[in-house]
């Protein structure tokens, strides 16, 4: 087993290197009835490592990744460590001005993507990306096999420290521009080690991933845990509920995570007899309700649910680890991580009270523990560290017992009548109605007091579903503090949404309110107390 605790062997690519010296016959990536161990795929990412040399890539340029989740993804990107370059993974879904705008921001020596989305990229890159790999190969295109054939044989990586930069990761752009994550070999490292160790990671374990490799969770519980580990990961295009468990049996995984709603998805899919039989030992999934924690892992024979919080900034704040035994408080965040020093901290920078709402606030107890800066963006990230501590946008409290727990996004959370009311709360409420399928609840600032806002709820009907705005607040009214009730109601036809498929509240809170807005003060419409 490799030592962590010596710094040089901090670095992915010394990491990597480690397990096909050590367990060269060891599988390490799957897919399919396809397996590549840690030898063969070791030099197969030389290989692409000399032809990315080959065609001019080097320390420190940047290769961008417009491709689905498959072995060569990973392979690419273990090929730029080797060769100290940093990889920059493209979200998929992006097309037109959006992924042309993210590919400029990039500015990447090469791109390699897909055949099937060279179209899409074939007019946008022009002057901003001349040399263009596709995976399979297309005419004028070189493929990754010609990126191994132009490889000078015999491939030595680079030097790197544990404090250089191994990759870019664009954040969703829910509150405004999409900013570029610097992540350093060591901050990759430690977020591994630390699933690793929730999970219990030993030779003989598979990880299953079904998430998009264009995600930071997927690199953090899945790819590189399984990489510290020595273990086999394996890798499907996509997320399905009706045969994730299939999958796992398949490959004979052992440890699976799931993110946001697909958990959700596979409980409330209908219950099979052999809901158990399957080889999962333990699970990451966040965040997991409380009320179905030990259903959960009793349906699918599941010995613990761990969960995690933190941000592509900071991808280990908390973790909740999970014995299997004793009773989880309910949701909680979990304890800090031990590198971390954690502080919930108002506009001034002041601690706040017990059961008061404050920003997460970070400092690091050594280096490169947190993200080193946003690419090209030198103002965000001077925003983002100031007073001495990593500001993460996110707002929590804390009880008495010293528990921390979620409360809103900063820029989400909505100052009413002298309360701090997270916009989450009352999405979940809302969500409860029968005739709502999506809702985003923002604010609008008050015409009285520009310090205050109004609550403007957007509401996306079910198809056939019938719901008056008046139905929905007394639903609302009903079922939460009456503080909770919006004054602004507007259903339409959808959301505007990133290409991450978040929420544009931005957007929304800069559109007003329209002609179709419904105004609870306007109708009349009374709240009960």
């Amino acid at each position: 087993m490799l030592d962590f605790t010596r710094r040089e062997n901090r670095v992915l690519s010394t990491v990597f290197r480690h397990w096909a010296e050590l367990a060269p016959d060891r599988d390490f990536l799957l897919a399919g009835n396809d397996r590549l161990t840690y030898v063969e795929a070791y030099g197969q990412a030389c290989r692409y490592a000399g032809g990315l040399a080959a065609r001019g890539v080097g320390r420190d340029d940047r290769v961008a990744i417009f491709m689905d989740s498959c072995p060569e993804f990973v392979l690419v990107s273990l090929a730029c460590s080797l060769v100290g370059a940093q990889w920059i993974p493209i979200n998929t879904d992006y097309r037109g001005e959006w992924l042309r705008q993210t590919l400029a921001d990039s500015d990447p020596k090469l791109l390699v993507t897909d055949q099937r989305y060279l179209p899409r990229v074939e007019e946008l890159c022009k002057g901003v990306v001349e040399d263009i790999i596709v995976r399979e190969g297309a005419p004028g295109y070189p493929g990754l096999e010609d990126l191994q054939a132009q490889s000078q044989g015999h491939f030595e990586p680079a030097g790197l420290d544990p404090g250089d930069v191994a990759s870019v990761m664009w954040t969703s752009g829910t509150t405004g521009r999409s900013k570029g994550v610097m992540q350093s070999h060591n901050a990759w490292v430690r977020s591994a080690l630390s699933a690793a160790e929730m999970g219990a990671m030993s030779p003989g374990d598979v990880v299953y991933n079904c998430l998009p490799l264009y995600n930071s969770a997927a690199w953090v519980a899945n790819i590189y845990p399984a990489l510290v580990s020595g273990i086999a990961v394996a890798i499907d295009p996509a997320f399905s509920a009706g045969n994730f468990w299939d999958r796992t049996r398949h490959y004979g995984a052992t440890h699976v995570f799931t993110l946001g709603a697909m958990h959700m998805f596979l409980w409330k899919a209908p219950e099979q007899a052999d809901d158990a039989d399957n080889p999962v030992r333990s699970a990451t999934m966040t965040p997991m309700p409380h009320d179905i924690h030990r259903a959960f892992c009793e349906r699918f024979g599941i010995e613990s649910i761990n969960q995690g919080f933190g941000q592509s900034e900071i991808m280990l704040l908390t973790r909740n680890h999970d014995d299997g035994v004793r009773e989880l408080v309910p949701n909680a965040l979990g304890e800090p991580a031990d590198d971390l020093e954690v502080a919930l901290l108002d506009e001034q920078n002041r601690p706040v009270a017990v059961g008061e709402v404050g920003e997460f606030c970070v400092k690091p107890r050594g280096e490169h523990i947190l993200f080193n800066g946003y690419f090209n963006n030198p103002e965000a990230t001077a925003e983002a560290f100031s007073g001495g501590w990593y500001h993460t946008g996110d707002l929590g409290k804390q009880d008495e017992q010293g528990n921390y727990f979620f409360v809103d996004r900063k820029k989400d959370l909505i100052r009413y009548k002298g309360r701090s009311v997270s916009s989450l709360a009352i999405e979940a409420i809302a969500r409860r109605h029968p005739a709502i399928k999506d809702v985003a609840v923002y604010g609008i600032t008050s015409a009285e007091l520009s310090s205050e806002h109004e609550i403007m709820l957007a509401a996306v009907l079910n198809p056939e579903a019938v719901c008056s705005p008046a139905e929905l607040a007394r639903f609302i009214n009903d079922n939460a503090p009456y503080f909770f009730v919006p004054r602004y109601i507007e259903f339409m036809p959808e959301l505007p949404m990133t290409p991450t498929q978040k929420v544009r509240k931005v957007e929304m809170r800069q559109r007003g309110i329209a002609d179709t807005t419904w105004d609870a003060r306007a109708a009349g419409f009374e709240v009960e107390r």
